[in-house]
């Protein structure tokens, strides 16, 4: 039995320099890599504004309307941190969407919780002016700390998602991850996959889970994804080809 925050404490204990998620985008490119510990401060920022700003609670639920990204996994670990539900439903309590699904939840920002992420390199605010009521991530995030610690912290038997029909608890998604078979402990992912959607939540949460790594290609044909494959000494490919 465990949690999203168990696992990556172990994670932080032993290696907390391991390259965790490392993020390409060939249209623009950006290369970004988080090792453990800085995945695990983004988090931590990220789950504060969440709970301490705009007063989420655990069992609160939270949709992650993001493309393939690298703010997808931390918004993924905020949320498990804070023990909200990660949910894929019109309704949620709150939603974090990126500048294609902004106009979509910027007319609901008088109902729900609505975070907005540019999607520009570093994490960095929009160029212009969000929406009235919607919170930019890019400038709402940095003024929180690099740790968080919840007053009500989340539970084996919370659930974690609710995705496609589906629910898993924190214990169901940690103990599948440490069992499952898209890598290899230690192994080197890389994933053309989106980690917010559910069949790409396991490429993420497997590498941290078997103490590996992901990476997250975007905008790149066969050639490059190779290129990148070599050059980043992954290990497996998801999907395969």
């Amino acid at each position: 039995m465990t949690t999203f925050a168990a696992v990556l404490a172990a994670q932080l204990r032993t290696e907390p320099g391991r390259p965790l998620v490392t993020f390409y985008d060939d249209a623009t490119g950006e290369r970004t890599e988080l090792s453990v510990t800085t995945y695990a401060n983004w988090v931590a920022k990220a789950a504060s504004l969440l709970v301490e700003e705009l007063d989420l609670e655990r069992g609160d639920t939270l949709r992650v309307d993001l493309p393939a990204h690298w703010l997808g996994p931390v918004f993924l670990g905020a949320a498990w941190t804070a023990g909200l539900v990660v949910v894929d439903d019109e309704d949620p309590d709150a939603v974090v969407c990126g500048p294609e699904s902004l106009a979509h939840w910027a007319g609901r920002a008088d109902d729900l919780v609505v975070l907005a992420c540019s999607l520009r390199p570093m994490g960095v605010r929009f160029a212009e002016d969000v929406p009235a009521g919607v919170h930019d991530v890019g400038i709402e995030v940095w003024s929180q700390p690099d740790s968080f610690i919840p007053w009500d912290p989340s539970q084996p038997a919370d659930d974690a998602t609710r995705l496609g029909g589906v629910t898993l608890t924190q214990a169901e998604l940690w103990e599948a991850a440490a069992d499952g078979t898209l890598v290899t402990v230690g192994g080197r992912r890389l994933s053309v996959a989106n980690p917010a959607s559910p069949p790409g939540i396991a490429t993420f949460a497997e590498p941290l889970a078997r103490s590996g790594s992901v990476v997250l290609v975007v905008h790149a044909e066969r050639e490059r994804l190779e290129a990148t494959y070599a050059a980043e000494r992954a290990t497996a490919r998801f999907p395969a080809w």
